[in-house]
């Protein structure tokens, strides 16, 4: 005969798989004929869009193109310093195990390395590495059993959980467009290189709407038609709203974003400024928390129960951490005297977790690409690097811990003193999200099998063995926890121990209901 049940809707967002793998991306570029020849480089750079993502059979097919910047110096005794502007298309089959359509992707890309080498005064040809870290996730929709009607003498282990139940998941498609004004006596030649990154998130929650805002920040080096170089740090609003049902302001939120196309070009409208569009895909991930009081196990001394028991992976514990990390180290340059900076490149790199159960301590480097200029405007570039750690403190069972850790480089500033001394002010934002991955027993379709083989005795002496409880040792001898810790005087039905001597009485419906 069926169990009558009561039972809960939980929704469970599982990791099913996650790997990080570095795309190779190559091709050739030939100069246009109104450029003069290359002589060598001297920096490239790019930014990674990715405009397809699709979730396969065992694989993740990406499609994207590298926005490249490409600054030379030209075989030309009138003109010192150049650019070239191209994108590197690709498109890449990832392996990915356990992935299946219909399946959510989380992508976080990064341009690992760039170089652009002269093949001969009128070709290059252009090597890069693209670091990708996927994360796939599935839905599943489950029903916990709770609680059962009409469970007189049934015994029940139960234990409270708080798990992140999934909400819902939504995404919209951001243009963000300006013009970006540069220095009045400056006329705009052609861009030399770019930096595009989405910096200050926040979000605001409303009843079945999620309010994004962000800033996407450029950085952009140009080539005036005077044979100057300028350079221009602006930022635009990225806002946008994601429309997902039964959201409150009770919900925690997850949002990703990913560049798909940029657009930076001359403003053939205005004088003296530059064109930008650019094309953000923004993802929410909205979960609420719940109590749940979830059976573990269960028996009854009186009849055969049978059900089945399975295990469901999903979440606990998700927060989020946001903090600011001051960065004062000084750094040697060598040969720069005499020399201006004219930009800084600035790339996080993590290099180790450490976890302990009280906090999580990340050690890294930033990694530093000076470009410096002379009077005559010989440029070129230097490296350098500056180590740093840091802790997220005061944690709780830190070391079960899943973290994912953000790095935004949020001010700088350099200045350069005697000896090729530069010293670096340097402000980052690190923004963890950390959560726990737990895996729930669910028990579904009780059942009872008739009644239980009588035992004949009414009570007997049993020696406590390594592992044993007073749940396990009740459900193997049909008693109940409560008449063996009553029996015995056990004030903590959690404590018992190896050796000791317990008197198991055998269940009746008068002794329960004495005890109720």
């Amino acid at each position: 005969m069926v169990v009558d049940t009561i039972k809960e809707n939980l929704c469970v967002n599982k990791l099913v798989a996650t790997k990080k793998e570095v795309i190779l991306v190559e091709g050739d570029m030939i100069v246009p004929d109104s450029k003069p020849d290359i002589l060598n480089t001297i920096c490239t750079s790019g930014v990674v869009c990715i405009y397809k993502k699709e979730v396969l059979e065992d694989k993740i097919r990406l499609d994207g193109n590298i926005n490249t910047y490409i600054m030379y110096m030209a075989d030309d005794s009138q003109d010192k310093v150049r650019g070239l502007t191209t994108s590197l298309d690709f498109s890449e089959n990832i392996q990915v195990t356990s992935c299946r359509e219909g399946m959510n992707c989380k992508l976080e890309t990064k341009l690992k390395s760039i170089e652009a080498k002269v093949i001969n005064g009128r070709k290059v040809g252009i090597k890069a590495a693209i670091e990708v870290e996927i994360k796939v996730y599935s839905n599943e929709e489950v029903q916990i059993v709770n609680n059962i009607q009409n469970a007189e003498g049934i015994q029940m282990l139960k234990e409270d959980l708080k798990v992140n139940s999934l909400v819902g998941m939504g995404d919209t498609k951001i243009y963000a467009k300006d013009t970006i004004n540069i220095d009045s006596s400056d006329n705009l030649a052609e861009i030399l290189k770019a930096n595009v990154c989405i910096c200050d998130k926040d979000i605001k929650i409303s009843y079945n709407k999620i309010l994004t805002k962000s800033e996407a920040e450029i950085r952009i080096m140009y080539l005036t038609e005077d044979n100057r170089m300028g350079r221009v740090t602006a930022k635009i609003p990225v806002v946008g709203f994601v429309d997902i049902p039964n959201v409150t302001e009770e919900n925690m939120c997850d949002v990703d974003y990913e560049i798909r196309n940029i657009v930076l070009k001359p403003n053939s409208m205005e004088e003296h400024s530059i064109y930008v569009e650019i094309e953000i895909g923004v993802m929410a991930t909205v979960f609420e928390e719940k109590q749940i009081n979830l059976i573990q196990d269960l028996y009854s001394p009186t009849e055969n129960l049978a059900f089945n028991k399975k295990k469901i992976a999903t979440i606990t514990n998700k927060k989020t951490i946001r903090e600011t990390k001051q960065i004062r180290e000084k750094v040697m340059l060598e040969g720069i005297e005499n020399r201006s900076i004219i930009d800084v490149d600035v790339m996080p790199v993590i290099e180790k977790e450490n976890k302990t159960s009280h906090r999580i301590v990340y050690e890294g480097q930033l990694e530093l690409r000076f470009i410096l200029s002379n009077s005559d405007l010989q440029v070129d570039t230097r490296m350098a690097k500056i180590p740093f750690d840091f802790a997220m403190e005061n944690l709780e069972d830190g070391e079960n811990m899943d973290t994912n850790m953000a790095i935004e480089v949020m001010n700088r500033d350099f200045i350069v003193q005697d000896g090729g001394v530069v010293t670096s002010n340097i402000d980052l934002a690190m923004n963890s999200d950390s959560y726990r991955s737990s895996n729930m027993n669910i028990i579904d379709e009780i059942q009872t099998n008739g009644e239980r083989e009588a035992e004949d005795y009414s009570i007997l002496m049993y020696i406590v063995k390594k592992d044993d409880t007073l749940w396990k040792i009740a459900k193997r001898f049909g008693s109940t926890v409560e008449d063996i810790a009553r029996t015995n005087g056990i004030e903590d039905e959690n404590k018992i121990n190896v050796g000791q001597k317990l008197f198991i009485p055998h269940y009746t419906r008068a002794s329960m209901n004495q005890y109720v």
